[in-house]
């Protein structure tokens, strides 16, 4: 009897498990895997839609007539489309942020987790070609384990000691910060963070917090110290990835400038704070507010489009 109990035990653990990866399954195939009636069968279905039920799971296993087969539903699905793993697969590919592994492994386990078992086959072959010619970042480096590690340390609010190597002076340097975000943006992962000794940098009044490329992070050391940020003036990704561009910082500013090119949606995408103060005969007299150096990159990589009208500042703090 005992051993009956833990067969149909683990045959519903097997059914529950192929239902919640998609998958519809007819009564008279598992009936003969099983070695079991067909009205057993049945009966494991009533007892899963009793589970979920009782559970409130907001999820049902119906019988589908097209398929001739049980599959599970929900009203309130909590789990990503085909089209949206499809997409998700392509912003990864496109955003070259990863060592070849690093990137392969996380599709390969979005495409086994999330999309139904009939289905990964599609996903697969319409991203194979660019998974194929996918070039990884010239770094080489991983930095999956980092970012959980310094994700930690902001969440706790705890300083860390970092050894960073500068891309502008090809040395080790060693830094006390305390972090307050992550970020991403063109192929790199940041820390963002204030620094707790300013004293060599060109503008050591600075108010916003330092940049550093987490690739280039070559240890980190979690201290069991705390500092504290009131909310008011905590630090918001979101508002500082609005204003800053190439992820080079610097001082807060204002400019206005006139575009002449063949598309104003490209700058209002770009400039996440930009506004149309006017429309002129020519184009667009815009304006925004921005941080330092990458946005003179980014208006000189315009040429003759953009004629400057106010701002452009470059004073710059960052740990290039």
């Amino acid at each position: 009897m005992e051993q009956r109990s833990e067969l149909k035990s683990a045959r519903l653990l097997e059914i529950y498990t192929r239902l919640e990866q998609g998958r519809t399954l007819k009564k008279s195939d598992l009936a003969q895997e099983f070695h079991v009636t067909q009205r057993s069968i049945q009966r494991d279905v009533e007892d899963l839609r009793c589970f979920l039920a009782e559970r409130h799971l907001e999820r049902e296993v119906i019988y589908d007539g097209k398929q001739r087969g049980y599959r599970m539903v929900s009203g309130n699905p909590r789990g990503l489309t085909n089209s949206e793993i499809l997409a998700v697969c392509k912003i990864l590919l496109e955003s070259r942020s990863l060592p070849a592994r690093d990137m392969g492994g996380i599709l390969d386990k979005l495409i086994d987790c999330a999309v139904p078992q009939e289905s990964q086959k599609a996903v697969r072959e319409l991203v194979a070609n660019e998974k194929l010619h996918y070039i990884p970042p010239h770094h080489g480096q991983s930095v999956l384990g980092d970012l959980w590690e310094l994700g930690q340390a902001i969440r706790s609010q705890q300083v860390i000691e970092i050894g960073y190597e500068r891309i502008k002076e090809p040395k080790l340097v060693r830094r006390r910060v305390q972090p307050v975000g992550i970020m991403f943006s063109e192929y790199y992962f940041y820390l963002t963070a204030f620094l707790e000794d300013k004293t060599d940098f060109d503008n050591p009044d600075d108010l916003f917090p330092t940049i550093y490329r987490i690739d280039r992070i070559r240890s980190v050391k979690v201290l069991n110290e705390h500092f504290r940020v009131p909310y008011a003036k905590r630090f918001e990704e979101g508002e500082f990835r609005k204003r800053v561009q190439f992820m080079y910082g610097g001082k807060l500013q204002k400019i206005r400038f006139q575009y002449t090119g063949p598309s104003i949606e490209a700058v209002l995408d770009r400039l996440p704070t930009a506004e149309i103060e006017q429309e002129t005969a020519d184009g667009w007299i815009v304006k925004a507010e921005v941080f330092g150096k990458g946005i003179d990159m980014w208006l000189r990589s315009q040429g003759e489009y953009v004629q400057m009208q106010e701002g452009v500042h470059n004073s710059y703090d960052y740990d290039k």
